[in-house]
């Protein structure tokens, strides 16, 4: 009996034994929260599951949201479900931090680009570890300022020498420069002549303005009494990046996620120069992408861990390959990943017109007071007059 007793006991105790080891091995899972192409996603599940094998004791469930990814995410956080760690730009920032849904960050000194952590910050509290920063350029078809003897642009040129060119350049069978009613596409025109959208305190809304009133006008003026842009029935269900790579735009006003779509599908030479210069000079809108950690989140030193780690030089290098980002880390911005030999030639560009941008001023209700700017803006772009 006694022996059996023992038995017993000794079983008890391997059981108690094991189902603890097995306890202390099980991953702590977290989730993650991105958008993304095809393309960006094959880049980032790798690196995910190089996490897990470096981090055994972490699980991380990736949730892609290709679609509405805001919506989405704003759903999440109402039913109390918000991910762990969640992929974040300054746009939609302020909703979350100011609703005190986010956890506040450091980052390491020295390592990120100054007015990404700007940007990523609300109340002078960083939100988000930046992954990339995003800023305006004008992509140029290199074939066509050479069919119509155009000297390149210069980096000092001005709005002036921008509309000569514009002018130069188009005929028949092509426009001059793209034209895109979306805020982010007229805001380096009203930066650059000293105005803008809302205030840097963000108490005002400055569009009426008499510095916006003005880059409002020439931007206008481009489509309506210059000609040298496309109006929406001339260029029909065409974007405007369509039309560059048909080679019936001479320039494009666009950022650097288009760089490995010209690289794939542009048949003709092309390069890139800062926006022209304004009354103020060339100012254009920096916005910046990253990383945050939901205020809710029950395992908040893990996903600090796969933040740390997604934002490392070697991943952000592998994200930047592909020559869809602008590196938010100033050491991979002057890497040979980025300054690779491919095009851009000027690819540089990127960096030097970090100097002269401005991080967008973004309020809480930001987003609305954009869609009202657009409503009221629309009259104007597509005039007959």
């Amino acid at each position: 009996m006694k022996s059996s007793l023992k038995k017993i006991a000794l079983i008890i105790s391997a059981a108690v034994l094991f189902s603890g080891c097995t306890h202390k091995n099980t991953p702590v899972k977290i989730e993650f929260a991105s958008w993304g192409s095809k393309s960006e996603i094959e880049i980032i599940k790798p690196i995910l599951e190089n996490f897990e094998k470096e981090n055994s004791d972490i699980k991380v469930e990736f949730m892609h949201i290709p679609q509405n990814y805001f919506q989405k995410i704003h759903l999440l956080f109402a039913s109390n479900t918000a991910p762990d760690v969640i992929f974040l730009n300054n746009l939609y920032l302020p909703i979350y931090a100011n609703a005190g849904l986010l956890e506040e960050l450091k980052a390491p000194e020295g390592v990120f680009e100054e007015k990404t952590l700007e940007a990523l910050s609300y109340n002078g509290k960083l939100y988000a570890i930046p992954r990339d920063v995003s800023n305006l350029v004008i992509f140029y078809n290199k074939y066509l300022f050479n069919k119509h003897k155009i000297p390149y642009p210069d980096r000092n040129w001005t709005f002036e020498d921008f509309l000569k060119t514009a002018q130069k350049l188009t005929d028949k069978d092509t426009f001059g420069i793209s034209f895109e009613e979306d805020c982010l596409f007229f805001l380096p025109y009203l930066m650059s002549e000293g105005g803008g959208i809302l205030s840097d305190d963000l108490q005002t809304e400055i569009i009426n303005s008499p510095e916006s009133q003005k880059g409002l006008k020439f931007y206008a003026d481009l489509r309506n009494k210059y000609n040298v842009a496309p109006k929406r029935e001339q260029s029909a269900s065409a974007t405007m990046a369509q039309l560059f790579l048909q080679g019936k735009l001479g320039m494009h006003l666009s950022g650097r996620w288009l760089v490995p779509k010209y690289r794939e599908e542009c048949d003709f030479d092309w390069d890139i120069i800062n926006f022209p210069s304004g009354e103020k000079g060339s100012i254009v809108p920096l916005d910046a992408s990253g990383w945050a950690i939901s205020k809710s989140s029950k395992h908040k030193n893990e996903a600090r861990k796969l933040i740390e780690y997604l934002s490392s030089k070697e991943n952000i290098e592998k994200m930047t390959k592909s020559g869809l980002i602008v590196p938010a880390r100033i050491d991979a911005a002057n890497s040979k990943t980025f300054l690779d030999d491919k095009k851009p030639k000027n690819a540089k560009i990127f960096l030097e017109v970090l100097k002269t941008s401005k991080p967008t001023p973004v309020s809480v209700n930001y987003n609305e007071i954009q869609d009202k700017v657009k409503a009221e803006l629309e009259p104007l772009f597509n005039s007959k007059n």
